[in-house]
């Protein structure tokens, strides 16, 4: 899953809804590529973490993709980093499917 923009209190909803359409396929892991990802605030965070947890809830896992600086930084100050796998780049067998 890829994506772009800013993830806010404006746009969290569309992801909720996004990853909630996501979910329902059972995905076991779900990559997020996040190198299009300007600005992500705490209400986008919470997105993610709620995937997390349904992903973990079936056995399944959620990974970050390529973060920039910004969102990197929120990842570490929130400590968010030690709860996403969090990758520099896509992960090479994952990449043809974004």
């Amino acid at each position: 899953m890829a994506i772009v923009g800013e993830i806010d209190l404006y746009t969290a909803p569309r992801l909720q809804a996004e990853f909630t359409r996501l979910l329902e396929t059972e995905p076991e892991r779900v990559v997020i590529d996040m190198s299009g990802v300007e600005f992500c605030d705490s209400t986008g965070m919470n997105v993610l973490l709620s995937a997390l947890k349904r992903l973990r809830e079936r056995g399944g896992i959620l990974e970050v993709a390529s973060p920039r600086p910004a969102v990197r930084k929120i990842l570490q100050v929130t400590g968010l980093d030690s709860v996403f796998t969090v990758h520099e780049t896509v992960p090479a067998e994952v990449a043809e499917f974004l």
